[in-house]
């Protein structure tokens, strides 16, 4: 699973600017206002060839005990609870404060690898003000300039030092390999009861497996021959592992489920409709590229207005998921199971699907013809050849010259024309255009 990298300090240190900076983002609201950050904040982040999740936090109190701060204390507290690494930022320039004592000895209790970043350190890498932050007992002090991006790499080096870049997979998955599914949806919306009515079934062959981070569990099953592993995200944790003091739904476990998935299964309620978190949750699966299955639960205990108002509210929130058709189910009652497997199996299908060269070639130069792209300047792009550059999702590689400026719309009409000749149901698919170098741009007349 991707490792999980918290930021965590006390308000005003500069702990949203240096969570843009690692993302490359502007995810995160910057002012210069103490407070500003009160939810954690969630973002992909990549160094060198490994992925991570950082987890931005609001201004740290540990002793609050009323009103807004004592909230932003326990959602701070989740943060390094599902952390692999806390980066705990300190402001040198303002130098050591009674509350930054209280936060280092809050972390040194909660026992997890602590990498401090010295920040707005600007043209400070070898100031005597440095010093003074030995005082915390948490290690060397990493100057950095959030805002200038100075120390950035060796501070992230520093706190994934434990976790090696991985190395690359083969494109082609292997046939015998089970399917990892995860299966992702706010709380309460019946993943648990999911869950149990399918290994409750007599054709299921399960057994719970422990995994090492954070508890997760994975829970390999067989059904009609057919071998997958269960990525848990509803909580299949043993009640003594899970703290109490903490809310028990983790968001980092859905992301990092959803990046170990091979097929996600977004459970929806139907009596709630399409809420922000469940928005997210499908904006997160489609940007990593996972194969998805929209299940509607609870769709017996809804009237035919209910109805008609999710239908309306899926086609205008979820409508980037158009590739997946919702199906209705009811896991209490057991109803719409095997219609799921069967989406699962072909969403799995369409996300590992062959494409011949030949056949993408032929597909491509057909649609050009049967539609050119619009011209840019005094060329018009020039569609040569495709061919499959990867799977899960589908990548297609497309050929050609003056291809710089193929619009996006243009883009989604030779999708619509590939999905329909390979039938893919429930993937993304991902198209790539590249332009061959102009061999008389460098040559003089």
């Amino acid at each position: 699973m991707k490792p999980v990298i918290a930021l965590v300090g006390r308000p005003n240190v500069g702990k949203s600017t240096l969570f843009n900076r690692i993302t490359k983002s502007r995810d995160a609201i910057v002012a210069d206002y103490a407070g500003l950050t009160r939810d954690r904040h969630y973002g992909d982040a990549r160094l060198g060839g490994l992925e991570f999740i950082v987890v931005d936090t609001g201004g740290f109190e540990p002793d609050s005990t009323t009103g807004i701060v004592k909230e932003m204390a326990k959602q701070t507290r989740q943060a390094v609870a599902e952390a692999d690494a806390v980066v705990f930022v300190v402001d040198v320039r303002a130098g050591l404060s009674a509350q930054d004592h209280d936060i280092a000895r809050y972390l040194r209790q909660a026992q997890k690898k602590v990498v401090l970043a010295a920040n707005k350190a600007e043209g400070m890498v070898e100031s005597p003000l440095l010093g003074e932050f030995h005082e915390l007992g948490i290690g060397d002090p990493h100057p950095i300039s959030s805002a200038h991006g100075q120390g950035i790499r060796s501070l992230l080096e520093a706190a994934l030092a434990d976790y090696p870049e991985p190395e690359e997979e083969a494109d082609e998955p292997d046939a015998d390999s089970p399917i990892r599914l995860a299966v992702a949806g706010r709380p309460n919306v019946g993943k648990s009861t999911l869950i149990n009515a399918w290994l409750g079934e007599e054709r299921l062959v399960a057994f719970d497996q422990p995994g090492t981070t954070r508890d997760a569990i994975h829970v390999p099953f067989e059904r009609d021959g057919r071998r997958f592993e269960l990525i848990d995200t509803a909580g299949l944790r043993r009640k003594g592992k899970v703290f109490e003091a903490i809310e028990k739904f983790s968001v980092v476990k859905t992301l990092q489920a959803i990046a170990d998935a091979n097929v996600v299964l977004l459970l929806l309620d139907a009596t709630q409709g399409v809420t922000d978190q469940d928005a997210h949750i499908a904006g997160y699966i489609l940007e990593s590229g996972r194969a998805v299955v929209i299940a509607i639960n609870k769709w017996d205990a809804t009237d035919n207005y209910q109805r008609e108002t999710l239908q309306r509210s899926i086609e205008s929130r979820l409508a980037f998921l158009k590739f997946a058709p919702p199906i209705h189910i009811s896991a209490i009652r057991r109803q719409g199971l095997g219609t799921v497997w069967k989406a699962i199996l072909q969403a799995h299908a369409s996300a590992t699907v062959k494409m011949p060269t030949p056949v993408l070639t032929r597909l491509v130069i057909e649609a050009a013809q049967h539609q050119a792209p619009r011209r840019e300047g005094r060329f018009r792009p020039k569609l040569r050849y495709a061919h499959q550059g990867g799977m899960n999702p589908p990548l297609v590689v497309i050929h050609g010259n003056s291809l710089d400026h193929i619009t996006d719309s243009y883009k989604r009409f030779l999708e619509g024309r590939i999905r329909e000749h390979f039938k893919l149901v429930g993937t993304p698919l991902r198209i790539e255009m590249r332009s061959q170098a102009n061999p008389f741009d460098d040559k003089g007349t």
